[in-house]
């Protein structure tokens, strides 16, 4: 069946042209499914997987709802639960937005509120916002939220996590009944769903995927090591081209790794809550325009961070529950490419990894990387013979599959593991082919983003 177009879902030409302008000719399967119901008005539950591109199904109908009128008071509003993820919508939304003569603000916490009580004052159309200072501006009287005609709320899942629905529903109360209001989740627990009931009118529901679907283009990889050797593999995992973000448990351990690493000559920048809101935006920004390619954050950087072509996810410390690690793997196998995500093992944490791994619906055989060997170099165009499965490592199946599809390359003779992406030429050792997982969460301030091809258009139906 062939994919619609903008044009034939009811996208304004204006806003078709502002598309291709962004290199988004074609719409992605969240979109098709949910634009004929947002650009009629209707209110909509959408649910997707990380990637899946989720921002511009609620862009294109938020601007083509305000086009054409102005008002002093804002008439859109997008709330999302992280400064990061309200930065990285605002920059989709932007160039729509100037298409058809609308401003667009964003306002978050952790920063001097002066530039932001100006825009408000100056006027905008849309604001972008986390719970938390829009709260805190209402209150002040400086946000005035009574001319809002469309609502959107972005990771309520990840809002739900942090806290902030009492906020949210403070903020949702302050906002004209009737108006048209869209809500995006990964999930519906943790009382999303009562946001859904008391806010949403009769709202249609649509899901590209389950829940806990799957990505069609990552690849995961557990590699168990003890203590002593765990520089060693962490350094080269980090050692590749391409861009790789290594995922820390605390904001100590990232700001320690990055500066090891550059220390010893691999560039690396880290993000995390300690950070000001500068050091956040310059050492994202150096990461997104290549400067430099390693990421080492915290979950602060798992939900929604986006930035193109991260080839590979590191989880230096295993997450402690699934969604974290379906969050921070989420960071690639982005917009229709491929990507891998590595997860370092103790022995100490089969068993909590293992769990991990089993909730997360993945299934992947741990592989061994023995004390003395030279550091493992699977992920980063070398062979790693050294690696070896550990029997009864974590996953649903404990038994490495074999490397599948057009893109696989042979094991080479030896016993050498030379499994890679034969598009890239990077050879992977031990490659396992598993059940894909979706993008996941994290917990703090992180940024949300952009499209994946991943996941199949599910039906319209109603939300219960």
């Amino acid at each position: 069946m062939t994919q619609p177009t903008f044009a034939e879902l009811g996208v304004p030409t204006v806003l078709v042209d502002a598309l291709t302008g962004m290199d988004r000719p074609t719409p992605f399967p969240i979109q098709a499914d949910t634009l004929p119901d947002t650009l009629a008005g209707r209110d909509v539950l959408g649910r997707g997987k990380t990637g899946s591109g989720k921002t511009l199904a609620f862009a294109i109908p938020l601007v083509a709802a305000l086009a054409g009128r102005r008002n002093a008071k804002p008439r859109g509003l997008v709330l999302a639960p992280t400064r990061e993820l309200a930065t990285q919508i605002t920059a989709t939304i932007e160039p729509l937005a100037k298409a058809v003569g609308l401003s667009v603000t964003t306002i978050f916490g952790g920063v001097p509120q002066h530039r932001q009580q100006a825009a408000l004052r100056r006027g905008v159309d849309i604001v972008v916002a986390c719970p938390g200072r829009l709260d805190d501006l209402v209150k002040q009287g400086i946000a005035h939220l009574d001319q809002v005609r469309v609502t959107v709320l972005d990771e309520a899942d990840h809002m739900a996590d942090l806290g902030f629905l009492p906020v949210v529903t403070r903020i949702l109360d302050k906002t004209p009944r009737g108006t048209q209001r869209l809500l995006f989740s990964a999930t519906l627990d943790n009382g999303v769903d009562k946001l859904v009931k008391k806010y949403l009118a009769d709202p249609v529901l649509h899901s590209v995927d389950e829940a806990n679907s799957t990505v069609a283009k990552m690849t995961h990889h557990v590699f168990e090591v003890d203590d002593a050797e765990k520089a060693n593999l962490v350094r080269t995992l980090a050692s590749g081209t391409g861009r790789r973000i290594l995922f820390t448990r605390t904001k100590h351990q990232a700001k320690k790794l990055a500066r090891q690493l550059t220390a010893s000559g691999v560039p690396a920048v880290d993000l995390h809550g300690n950070l000001s809101q500068n050091a956040r935006d310059r050492n994202l920004g150096a990461f997104s325009d290549g400067s430099v390619k390693v990421l080492v954050a915290t979950d602060v950087a798992a939900r929604g961070v986006h930035v193109d072509n991260v080839e590979l996810v590191v989880h230096v410390d295993p997450p402690v529950e699934h969604k974290a690690y379906l969050h921070r793997s989420g960071r690639t196998a982005r917009a229709g490419s491929a990507g891998d995500v590595a997860t370092i093992m103790l022995p100490s944490q089969r068993a909590d990894t293992r769990q991990v791994l089993q909730r997360a619906k993945i299934t992947v055989a741990a592989q061994r990387v023995t004390a003395g060997a030279e550091p493992v170099a699977a992920l980063v165009g070398e062979v790693a013979p050294y690696v070896k499965p550990v029997t009864g490592g974590p996953g649903v199946g404990n038994e490495p599959r074999q490397p599948q599809g057009p893109g696989r390359a042979r094991a080479a003779q030896g016993g050498r593991a030379q499994t890679g992406r034969a598009q890239t030429g990077r050879a992977q050792a031990g490659r396992t082919q598993i059940g894909r997982a979706q993008g996941g969460r994290d917990q703090g301030p992180g940024t949300s983003g952009s499209a994946s091809r991943g996941g199949r258009p599910g039906g319209r139906r109603r939300a219960a």
